[in-house]
């Protein structure tokens, strides 16, 4: 057996050739979770292999498995030198992070360990060593040991800038065969929610009722809506408790289902009778946005719902939505009238929504704009408050997160957002477990597309895996959350975007990508933040 070290930023395929790395340097704040991998190649034989790690002094060390998923196919509309694996795949890409810390290979392959460090906010600042022991089944221990340098900086919390990835309550409920009013419902909630916050998320979309996303969803309201002839009748307590249980994991803002329809605007959403039980609406699906039903609704359900922010201090930490990726004439007129129509019955409510046409925000119909990367520095120059996003595309050079994206191009996510001010950013897939756009679940250690390639890229459609009793993380989900910490960091070391440091960042496709490049820049950070 060979074993070596390599950093978080590299994918180790059941080909990738044996390396020769066996010392490496981690810099830390005090307060992070940063990472690195022990890789091992078997020879002739299967092996088992068992692996152990430790560090002095409270450093909190986690073992996990990198588990192997089927990918078809190479991603379109990227060439060459922007795919990680190209050499391997199609074939079996690492991805998952299972909580195992066993392994079995077959002969001639590869696999990895990822090792996760968790420094203390009181860690005394200095050199520690992070061992790692690998012992196939029968043989001797193969010892490795990565060095931790903790600096006197102190991880801060990023500020004034939201991070959201739509949660799917419904995936939870099909996948675990539960439903949201049942008491097994809850525990299972907890542990993704959790993870959410784990992973520097701050925003989280709260269903009261159905979201109108991705095809026609299994209803999932937490609100218990009743109607006697033309009245209307609210109970708010699994909303309450969903905003309770998402706070208690360290969540603060709460994003708010979709008003309208997605994709124009055009129809009222379905809203059952109940939370749903039955399968019963309220009205017809094709009920248009502006019709006096669905506006009879609205007037009764706004008053409700702002009285319910206020009662549980939500007025200020509240996202609001029309409808999800508006584009066109026709979508920008729905949208217009949509908006109207909001603005006289909530004036209290501004509204953010994705959609990349400037137009909507020069004619004022939206209040925070989520374009894509690949216009969002557009709308920044102009001088609206954007946040960016991305999902399936754009691809090539630009800034994505998939399963053949190179891990050192996810980890640049935190510096781009910064460099380009954009003031949030927004994904659309934590955990769709689904066919495309039906109510069909997917076996996500599988089917990583939901089975709509090219559409639909391998790895867009969520970040975590379904596990036992909560989510299996995965690489591109941790790398991510590494990069928000280097958000936080240069934003507490007060580096000037426009300045010397981040000049070699032009935009969301050009920019360094390099692991060098990030182990100098944060080395650089952290020693500014020890001095100040």
């Amino acid at each position: 057996m060979q074993a070596w070290l390599s950093s978080s930023l590299v994918r180790h395929y059941p080909g990738s050739p044996a390396r020769q790395r066996r010392s490496l340097r981690l810099d830390a704040a005090r307060g992070e979770t940063i990472a690195f991998q022990a890789a091992l190649r078997s020879a002739d034989e299967d092996l088992r292999v068992a692996a152990q790690a430790a560090a002095p002094d409270g450093v909190e060390v986690q073992v996990r498995r990198v588990r192997y998923v089927p990918v078809p196919h190479l991603n379109t509309q990227t060439p060459p030198g922007e795919l990680e694996g190209a050499k391997y795949l199609p074939g079996l890409a690492p991805d998952p992070l299972y909580p195992d810390a066993d392994m079995h290979l077959g002969p001639h392959e590869t696999g990895a360990f990822w090792i996760s460090v968790r420094v203390p906010l009181d860690a005394r600042p200095g050199r520690y060593a992070v061992r790692v022991a690998l012992t196939p089944e029968g043989g001797e221990a193969r010892e490795l040991a990565a060095t931790l340098v903790v600096h006197e900086a102190v991880l801060p919390s990023r500020r004034d800038f939201p991070v959201t990835h739509w949660f799917y309550a419904d995936a939870l409920c099909d996948w675990y065969k539960v439903e949201l009013a049942d008491e097994a419902f809850w525990p299972i909630l907890d542990a993704y929610l959790a993870d959410l916050s784990g992973h520097g998320q701050d925003t989280v979309y709260v269903p009261v009722l159905t979201p109108p996303l991705d095809g026609v969803k299994r209803p999932t309201q937490l609100l218990n809506v009743r109607r006697r002839g033309d009245r209307y009748s609210f109970d708010w307590s699994l909303v309450r408790r969903w905003v309770k249980a998402a706070r208690a994991k360290g969540l603060t803002r709460f994003e708010w289902t979709h008003l309208f329809t997605q994709w124009g605007a055009e129809y009222a959403i379905r809203v059952y009778r109940g939370r749903g039980d039955s399968g019963l609406l309220m009205w017809p699906p094709e009920t248009p946005a502006a019709s006096p039903t669905y506006r009879a609704f609205l007037a009764q359900f706004l008053p409700e719902l702002e009285g319910f922010l206020r009662s549980e201090a939500l007025a200020e930490a509240s996202f609001f939505h029309v409808s999800d990726e508006p584009h066109g004439e026709q979508h920008r007129a729905n949208y217009r009238a949509a908006r109207g129509m909001l603005r006289e019955l909530a004036p209290w409510m501004t509204v953010m929504d994705a959609l990349s046409e400037i137009e909507f925000a020069r004619e004022g119909l939206i209040d925070a704009p989520i374009p894509s990367i690949t216009v969002a520095p557009d709308f920044v120059r102009e001088g609206f408050p954007a946040w960016a996003y991305f999902c399936s595309g754009p691809r090539g050079e630009y800034l994505n997160r998939l399963i053949d994206t190179p891990l050192t191009k996810i980890r640049m996510s935190g510096w781009l957002f910064y460099k380009t001010q954009v003031r949030g950013f927004l994904h659309w897939g934590y955990n769709y477990w689904y066919q495309c756009g039906t109510t069909h679940l997917i076996d996500p250690y599988l089917v990583s597309d939901a089975l709509n390639w090219p559409g639909w890229a391998y790895g867009d459609p969520f970040v975590v895996y379904p596990g036992p009793v909560g989510p299996v993380d995965s690489l591109r989900w941790e790398v991510f959350a590494e990069s928000l910490q280097d958000y936080a960091l240069l934003q507490a070391a007060g580096v000037d975007p426009a300045g010397s440091m981040l000049a070699e960042i032009r935009d969301f496709a050009v920019f360094p990508r390099d692991e060098a490049w990030i182990a100098a820049k944060r080395r650089d950070l952290l020693l500014r933040l020890d001095e100040g």
